[in-house]
């Protein structure tokens, strides 16, 4: 019965990752454009003190802004949203097949092949240099210095 249970409740899990609900109200959990698309009217359009228009103007054109900003917006993102994320679904898609299916399977025969190459060039350090500085040291060792200080 438990057995069942778990089951069932891994089959779940693994079909909510599909088809999870997602935050209408909250649609940028992440905070990934947190900084990029936040324009205003007043991060665009300033009137320096000495050189304002007629309110009705000002007023106008904050409200022409915000609004046209608004429905330019949700027009595109009509248009041309649904084709976008199909576009960038197949190119996350076509990016993560590379990596699970070509890049990790070159990486790992990579490091198995130099781990060879590298026991190889360690053996051939060992062989050959480790001789050679253990005889320049103890010629070196026996090399006094000594500091006087001359008036």
């Amino acid at each position: 019965m438990a057995e069942q249970r778990g089951e069932l409740e891994e089959r779940i899990i693994i079909k909510d990752q599909h088809t999870k609900e997602i935050d209408l109200v909250n649609r940028d959990p992440r905070h990934i454009n947190e900084d990029v698309v936040k324009v205003d009217f007043e991060d665009v359009i300033a009137e320096p003190v000495g050189t304002y228009s007629f309110d009705g103007v000002w007023k106008s054109s904050y409200t022409t802004f915000t609004v046209s900003k608004y429905w330019c917006y949700r027009l595109l993102s009509a248009l041309l949203g649904v084709p976008l994320a199909v576009v960038w679904g197949f190119l996350f898609a076509l990016i993560s097949f590379c990596h699970i299916w070509a890049v990790v399977p070159c990486i790992k025969s990579y490091l198995i092949e130099i781990q060879c190459v590298s026991r190889i060039y360690s053996l051939c350090i060992h062989t050959f240099c480790d001789p050679l500085f253990e005889a320049l040291a103890k010629i070196c060792s026996n090399i006094r210095v000594a500091v006087r200080k001359e008036i």
